[in-house]
Order: C-alpha cells, then sequence, then structure tokens
C-alpha cells in the first residue's frame, strides 16, 4: 500500500499545493477558444485541436501587417488569491511561446499580462512566477491571482511555424 502511495507520489508532476485550472478532461474544445491577428488584419494561420494528449496549437505566425500571434484561450474566474505562479505541462518544436494571461475589466484586446517559455520536444513542466508576468499593450499595474479573467497559450511576437502542446495548468 505505501509503495502504491509513494509511486503514485512519485509519478505526478503537478506540485503537490498545486490547483488544477486545467486537465484536459470532461469537454475541453468546448472550453478554448482559437483566434489569430487575423481578428486585427494580421495574416497569422493556425488552428487550435484538442487531442488525447491535451490541446495542440499549430500554425504560421507572421508578423506581415501588424500582425504576429495565434493563440488559445480559456475563461476562468480568477486564480486563488494565494496563487504565486501558473504551472504549464507543454512540449513543442523548440520555438518561444507564451501564457497570456488577462485582468478582469480589461476591454482592449491588445493589454494583457505575458510570460514567455522554450517548448523543447519532450513534456516539461514550467513554472512562470505571476511576477515574470510583464504588462503589455499599455496595460497597467500587476496580476493580481482574483483578477485573472483568462489564460491563454500563444505562439507570438515573431515569424515562425508554431507546434507546441499543452496537457496541464496549474496555479501554484
Amino acid at each position: 500500500m505505501i509503495r502504491t502511495i509513494l509511486a503514485f507520489v512519485l509519478m505526478s508532476t503537478t506540485p503537490v499545493k498545486a490547483q488544477v485550472i486545467e486537465d484536459f478532461s470532461g469537454t475541453p474544445a468546448s472550453r478554448w477558444e482559437f483566434f489569430s491577428d487575423q481578428v486585427m488584419g494580421g495574416v497569422s494561420d493556425g488552428q487550435a485541436a484538442v487531442t488525447t494528449e491535451g490541446l495542440r496549437l499549430t500554425g504560421t505566425v507572421s508578423t506581415a501587417n501588424n500582425g504576429g500571434f495565434i493563440q488559445a484561450r480559456l475563461k476562468i474566474n480568477g486564480l486563488p488569491d494565494d496563487t504565486k505562479a501558473i504551472g504549464v505541462s507543454v512540449k513543442g518544436n523548440g520555438n518561444r511561446y507564451y501564457v497570456f494571461a488577462r485582468k478582469r475589466g480589461t476591454l482592449a484586446p491588445w493589454r494583457f499580462f505575458k510570460a514567455g517559455f522554450t517548448a523543447t520536444g519532450g513534456w516539461q513542466d514550467i513554472t512562470l512566477p505571476l511576477s515574470s508576468f510583464t504588462p503589455e499593450g499599455g496595460q497597467r499595474g500587476s496580476l493580481s491571482p482574483g483578477q485573472v479573467s483568462s489564460i491563454a497559450v500563444v505562439a507570438y511576437g515573431d515569424d515562425y511555424t508554431a507546434d507546441v502542446s499543452v496537457r496541464r495548468i496549474w496555479a501554484e
């Protein structure tokens, strides 16, 4: 019995004091929304698909015509007040990706907080401290956990082929 419990604890990659935000159980496709810079005249193109491994964001990011992003976004109703970081379990093609977080009451779509990571070929757990999220697009203030209204996985800011998968997101 103790060996079974220990094996489970050692196999778990989500920190023990974490609150799962998304584990892609149930009907995750209905919770995620894909969009690109085409909503603002850009030419980036892609898709977000829910697979047996989680969410996979693929496409071509282009900075032509003032563009430069594709993203999949999950609306949430805040993070726990004691949240210090957002964790993601990801794999990808070696490019730089981002987690965008938006605050409640932010109307302009170009205002958000971002933190970046590099997604390599194997699954890896990445912890993004809330203090590492920088404001963009004229966003002011800091990222307060209870005010977070959405979290997005984003290919952003450069010309490249995107391919990133996410199997879990949590708050630490």
